[in-house]
């Protein structure tokens, strides 16, 4: 069975904001899949876990919010795949992105951190790993990227990644990567 890891990136004092839309989304998906999001404090975060139906396969879904601050949340990231997933290229990362409009999701595999230091943080921790995927959700930019990446989503952005079509487009992308062959 096919075992994915799905972390959502964010600082948890700061709900709601574009830094944490990758909170937002794992509340979400636990919500459409019945998964209970509980403390757990070996892995420094919340995690759930339930078997999800894509297609016609069974897969093992691990969900994890980190506890730590966006830009030293690798570690609690690294030792979750190792208890979970096992293999980079089983997770997927959920994290804001500046160069990307807003409602937008664009996926990647590999590469560098794009400037992204709670994705640097990740790669770090893997010692330099960075064959997993990620889920770039579009925040847009405007003036200070410091000041404007901690502003509050709006109420149409908050929908449309809680329970409007953003979230049926994150299920459609990781259906695709549940029924595709692990990468190695």
């Amino acid at each position: 069975m096919t075992h994915l890891l799905v972390v959502g990136l964010g600082n948890l004092p700061f709900p709601n904001t574009r830094h944490s839309v990758g909170h937002l989304i794992i509340d979400a998906l636990a919500s459409r899949f019945g998964i209970r999001m509980s403390p757990n404090k070996a892995l420094n975060g919340f995690t759930g876990n339930s078997h999800v139906l894509f297609g016609d396969s069974n897969v093992d879904l691990t969900l994890f919010k980190p506890k730590p601050f966006m830009n030293i949340t690798g570690p609690a990231v690294a030792a979750t795949l190792r208890h979970t997933a096992k293999t980079p290229s089983a997770m997927i990362v959920i994290h804001d992105s500046l160069q990307h409009k807003p409602n937008t999701l664009s996926v990647k595999f590999g590469g560098s951190a794009n400037g992204h230091n709670g994705v640097r943080s990740v790669i770090a921790a893997l010692g330099g790993d960075s064959n997993f995927h990620r889920f770039r959700i579009g925040i847009g930019r405007d003036g200070d990227a410091a000041a404007y990446v901690l502003g509050r989503l709006s109420t149409e952005e908050c929908a449309h990644w809680d329970v409007g079509g953003g979230l049926d487009v994150v299920c459609k992308e990781l259906a695709k990567i549940a029924l595709k062959p692990p990468v190695t």
